[in-house]
């Protein structure tokens, strides 16, 4: 599987979402934050900065879901994404 162009295919993380002070937010809290983190599977053809296994934090009403062999992913454009760790 290869993207093309500007595409980016990732696995999204759901983590367990916390406070500064440690305190475990609500679900309804987290769906406050405009941000989800994922991980990186496959970047597109004309993607720069961003490679294979980067985590990145991306818009959460971005991208669409898609099967391919029976894996589900995630794929987003390479502006949807805000920070690459």
């Amino acid at each position: 599987m290869k993207p093309i162009g500007k595409y980016i295919a990732i696995t999204p993380i759901d983590e367990e979402m916390k406070s500064k002070s440690g305190l475990i937010l609500s679900g309804q809290d987290a769906k406050d934050f405009r941000y989800k983190k994922g991980i990186v599977k496959e970047v597109g053809t004309e993607v720069s900065g961003i490679k294979s296994l980067d985590t990145i934090y991306f818009d959460k009403h971005a991208g669409h879901s898609l099967l391919v062999k029976s894996t589900p992913y995630t794929i987003i454009r390479e502006s949807d994404v805000v920070i690459v760790e």
